[in-house]
Order: structure tokens, then sequence, then C-alpha cells
């Protein structure tokens, strides 16, 4: 791999021109424009709802909550966290599980009847940091992401899968494997449990949910049940009768409750380590890939077909809060969170992670031209670093996209909205490198936060088990 790290393009005209040389577009202004109330600055209204800027902090899987489900110390600092941001739309903040059995891992947020006063202290110091930072709740608007991990799921021990699949799938079980396979019972129950939590969620303050649809877990894994049988698999109608039933369910239950959906829009064959740890796709028997809802059956294409009757579906269920994600962090990382360092679980990746980050860019721009009624957020910008800012003005003023969504970014630089919006430098030291060590610590056991650059987790006993886990695996990967 000869992949330039960003951060040795030092002048704008090196970032352009590497981007060039990848066959890369990418939106960008070489001039920030501050205190005008203009792009990234200016205001969007939901309704009556003024949501400040166009920054939007994504929601990421935790693994250090009570085992109970409810926040501990480290959640509480991170949602603080979120809160000195800056950013005035936060996406759920973090996955919040919808049932026991369907949490991801063991420290999972769950809420639940005897737990909603902990989401209330969630909420409020996240508003009492961001009140702190930036002088006013006013102007955001604060979700929360509610989630069943399904095929994903580790509800009782960090190392050992309990999957939950709607269909068997040839590529993502060894022939031996035996994963639950749910009942249309089982996903009644699925839907009351969450239309039962939006409620909570509601009663402990939020302004919004997200039914989460995305990354391979069990609501985007109902968009690609192509082969099940029963009212739940086939048909589009059929695939879609998941999310209409959770959605009737939350307005029937919580009238007025704002409904956001994050969609893995696209998907493509799981990837495996090849020659030099450097990832290569699946084959799969037959010639057609059925597995990825957005794909073309080649197992490597796009067709936006279905993506965009979905998203008809949204404006028919009345859902304008999308925001677009592609692929999962499980089987093709490349694609999902573009990454120059793998995570301990993945492989190096075979093409240059700008690339990917372009085509999350370029997708929602596409879909947004065609469906303009919604309000897109979108992903992937993380690996930009210290071009972010120069790349995110663009696309908003360009009309590319809504809001600008940070996941990674935030645990190691929260300040970064802030700062860019200010205009004031940005903290280089602070700037996430795409290290991969937010998503190794937690698939080791281990709690997840920014290792290499946040003091307070580079100072963890645990920080040393972490680095002997990465030794390890670039052993592995022969690098």
């Amino acid at each position: 791999m000869n992949y330039r790290r960003i951060a040795s393009l030092k002048t704008a005209e090196d970032f352009l021109a590497y981007a060039g040389k990848l066959g890369v577009t990418l939106p960008f202004d070489h001039e920030m424009v501050v205190g005008t109330g203009e792009f990234l600055d200016e205001p969007f209204f939901l309704g009556e709802q003024k949501i400040g800027n166009r920054f939007s902090i994504l929601p990421m899987e935790g693994w250090d909550a009570e085992t109970g489900g409810s926040p501990s110390e480290l959640t509480l600092r991170r949602w603080q966290r979120f809160g000195d941001s800056g950013a005035k739309l936060i996406w759920g903040g973090e996955a919040v599980a919808v049932e026991h059995a369907g949490r991801a891992n063991p420290n999972q947020l769950w809420l639940h009847d005897k737990n909603v006063s902990s989401f209330v202290t969630l909420r409020e110091e996240l508003l009492a940091a961001h009140q702190k930072a930036m002088g006013t709740t006013d102007d955001l608007l604060v979700g929360l992401q509610l989630t069943h991990s399904g095929r994903f799921a580790r509800p009782n021990t960090k190392s050992v899968l309990e999957p939950q699949v709607l269909y068997r799938h040839p590529l993502l079980e060894k022939n031996d494997d035996e994963p639950y396979l749910l009942t249309d019972e089982d996903l009644q129950r699925i839907v009351r449990s969450f239309v039962h939590s939006a409620a909570l969620a509601a009663e402990a303050g939020f302004q919004f949910v997200d039914v989460k649809h995305c990354h391979g877990y069990l609501g985007h894994e109902t968009l690609s049940s192509f082969d099940r049988p029963g009212k739940y698999g086939g048909s589009f109608e059929n695939r879609t009768r998941f999310l209409r039933e959770i959605v009737a369910g939350i307005r029937e239950r919580v009238p007025g409750m704002t409904i956001g959906v994050r969609l893995s829009a696209v998907d493509w064959v799981p990837f495996r380590p090849g020659d030099q740890g450097v990832g290569r796709p699946c084959e799969f028997d037959g010639d057609t890939y059925r597995y990825a809802f957005g794909g073309d059956g080649s197992g490597l294409g796009i067709d936006l077909a279905e993506p965009l009757r979905l998203l008809d579906l949204f404006k028919q269920l009345d859902i304008r809060l999308v925001c677009i994600s592609v692929g999962s962090p499980y089987y093709n990382p490349h694609f999902q969170r573009p990454a120059i360092f793998p995570p301990s679980d993945g492989y190096q990746p075979p093409e240059d992670p700008l690339i990917g980050v372009a085509r999350q860019i370029d997708l929602v721009q596409q879909l947004k031209r065609e469906r303009p009624e919604l309000i897109y957020v979108g992903s992937g910008y993380s690996y930009l670093q210290e071009w972010l800012p120069h790349v995110a003005q663009a696309a908003v003023r360009e009309g590319a996209v809504d809001f600008v969504g940070l996941g990674r970014m935030v645990l190691s630089y929260p300040e970064m909205p802030a700062d860019v919006l200010a205009g004031r430098p940005l903290g280089m030291k602070k700037i996430c490198r795409t290290f991969s060590d937010c998503t190794t610590a937690p698939r080791k056991g281990l709690v997840s936060g920014c290792f290499p650059l946040d003091d307070y987790y580079k100072q963890m006993p645990e920080h040393k088990d972490l680095k002997a886990y990465k030794a390890e695996f670039r052993k592995t990967l022969g690098s």
C-alpha cells in the first residue's frame, strides 16, 4: 500500500492534487467563512425547532455502560464532550438497545423502565456542557438512537456472539453455526420493544428517536431479507414492514415524537484479509449476491432503485431526518469507516480511504438531489482530518448535504465544530488520525475511547493491553 497519510498533505494544493491523482472529486473551499451565519453556521429549521448550525454528532457504539444498561461515569464524560462540541444536532450520541438480548455487548446502553432517570441525567449533563460552551441550548436538538444488534448481538459475554437473525447468510456464518432464526412473533415483540423504548426516551426528554437501519444490525438486515418466508421477507412491502410497524406504534404511543432513521443506503459483499492482509471480496455461489440492500447483485456494485424507494416511504411515514451511512463495520469496514489503519479484526484497506470518503459524500449528494424533501446528515468525514472543515463547508454550501456528521473525530477532538465555527486554529494534536483504537479496544473487551490522543484514556492501564493487541495484529497482516 502506498497510500499517503492525510497529515502528509500540508497544503490545500497538496490535498487536492493527491485527490485528483486518485480520480477523486471532493467539494472544497479554500477559505473558511466565519461569523456570517452562512454555510456551517447557518441555522436549520425542523418545523418550529431551530437547529443552530450544520454540525451533527453521529451515534457510536459504547462498551462502558453499567451491566444493567445505565450510563457509567465514562459514558457521562463522553456525552458531556458531545455537549462541548458545539454541534447543534446530536444524532443519538450512542446506540441504545431496546432489549437485553439485542445488546451488542454487555456494557451497551439499554433503556428500560427501571433506569429512565439515568438517561434524564445523561441528557442533562450534555445540555449543561453545551450551555457552558455555546451559551444556549434553545437551538439544540438531541435524539436517541434505538437499536437491536440482531446478527451481531453479544448481550452476556463480550467475546461470545448470540446472533438473532432473519435469514441464514452463507458468508457471515460458518457451516456449523446455529444462529437463532427469529420468528414473526419474535419480530412483533421487538417492534413493541422499540415502541416502548421510544416512549421512555420521550419521558427522559429526548426530542427524537432514530430507528436504526444500518451496519448489518437487525433493522438493516430486514431490508435484505429477500429469501425470508412470511410477512417480513420477500417483497419490498414485507421487508419494510418492521420499520412501518415501529413507526405506527410510536405515532400511536408517543404522538408528536420526531422520528429519524440512520440508514446503510447501500451495501456490498463481505471482505476478508487476502495477500499481505489486504481486504478482498468473498466469493459467493451463483451469479447474484442477494444480501446487499442497494446492491446491483454483483456484490460490488450499487443500484439506488430500492434506496430511493425507501426514501419515498420515509416521506409517506413523515420521517424527514435521515442519516446516511453505508455497509457494515463488521464485514466491509473500509466502505463504512474509511481509515488507513485497520481495526484488530479487519484488513488492510484495498483502496485509498479518501476514495471511500468521496463515495459517501457523492452518495448523499445523489440521494439529496433525487429526494430533496428529506433532511440529510452525512457520514465518513473524520478521515479528512485537518481538511474536514474545508470539505464540510463546501458540501453544505453546494447543497450536497444538510448536516455534516462527526463520529470518531469527536472522541479525540470534541471541540472541533466549536473551533471551526469560531474561526479558531484547529487543535492539530487532537485531530483523529483514524488509528482505529476506538474499534480495536472494544473488540478486545476493553472500554471504548481514544487511547492515542485523549490523555484520560492514554493513562488507563488498558492502554498497555491495547498496544500489545495491536502489535500482534500487525504481525498477522505482515506489517
